[in-house]
């Protein structure tokens, strides 16, 4: 699959600087958080932020962002954006917290909006809440550039995961968020509500296109079977030849049958039920009820 998008990101590729890219890997959540910046104008994105949230107090933290915090202090960067590659089901985002530290904008793909609509349902939000995006100060569609310093960079619309997946190519490097996993472990689970694994085999085909020096960050990492360390970097040519799921000779059919039926056998994420509220509001927590306190939400037998 070619599109006018993807050529623009290969072009781009193919002719930028290099980021620098740091990572904060929150081993609880599995999660890899990076700093990515411009060395030469210190122009800094981070993407996909983790809050400290402990289920049984319904307590959140943040040591984690203040890890982030102390980096981007440390080096003098300026923060101009705030990724989401989807809104998780994994950890919340603290993107907010980062906001009022460092400044920045909170992005997310537009299609948000239909994430917004299924699980505003599922969670029987109220009137209040908006299903429109409004919670994020910019939507971005496929296709869709924008800089970090002087260094160019485009969004990807990659849904199948979720229908909001969203891959940001900047410079040599491409954050694809759930949408792949290391060689040695896979894919993305294509189950979630709006999910679908036909979709997800597509949306992973066309990041493949991107040349094979392309440097690949992962959202998440889970020590494949054998292998004893963390990893959450790749190249998109060692994802194209030796995906265990999805390489270069898999057929579409192939990988259907594989994804629906690995996902039969997979339960929930333990924090989808809090992270879902979250997330779909940029990191916000829901609004206070009468007594001043604000509330999560456990729909049963829904999920």
């Amino acid at each position: 699959m070619t599109d006018t998008a993807l050529q623009q990101a290969i072009a781009q590729v193919q002719e930028s600087s290099a980021p620098v890219v740091r990572t904060f890997f929150d081993a609880p959540t599995f999660t890899a958080t990076y700093v990515v910046h411009d060395p030469a104008t210190k122009r800094a994105a981070i993407i996909d932020s983790v809050a400290d949230f402990d289920q049984a107090s319904g307590r959140i933290s943040h040591a984690s962002a203040d890890a982030v915090i102390a980096y981007v202090r440390a080096e003098g960067l300026t923060v101009d954006w705030l990724f989401e590659t989807h809104a998780h089901a994994d950890h919340l985002s603290d993107a907010p917290y980062l906001q009022n530290h460092l400044g920045g904008t909170i992005v997310i793909g537009r299609d948000i909006l239909t994430v917004q609509g299924v699980f505003g349902t599922i969670f029987n939000e109220p009137d209040s809440f908006a299903r429109d995006g409004s919670q994020f100060d910019r939507l971005m569609g496929d296709g869709e550039a924008f800089a970090l310093g002087s260094i160019p960079a485009i969004a990807l619309h990659v849904p199948g995961h979720t229908p909001a997946c969203m891959a940001y190519v900047i410079g040599d490097a491409v954050f694809v968020g759930d949408t792949l996993f290391m060689p040695d472990y896979g894919t993305a689970r294509a189950d979630f509500p709006g999910g679908d694994a036909r979709t997800l085999f597509r949306s992973i085909r066309r990041l493949m296109q991107l040349p094979d020096e392309t440097r690949v960050f992962l959202c998440h990492d889970y020590k494949a079977a054998g292998r004893d360390t963390f990893v959450w970097e790749t190249t998109i040519g060692a994802e194209r030849t030796a995906n265990v799921h999805v390489h270069a000779d898999v057929t579409e059919d192939d990988f259907v049958t594989m994804r629906e039926a690995r996902d039969a056998t997979l339960g929930m994420p333990r924090l989808i039920l809090p992270s879902i509220q979250i997330n779909i509001r940029a990191g916000h927590l829901p609004e206070p009820e009468a007594n001043g306190t604000r509330y999560l939400k456990l729909p049963i037998n829904i999920l």
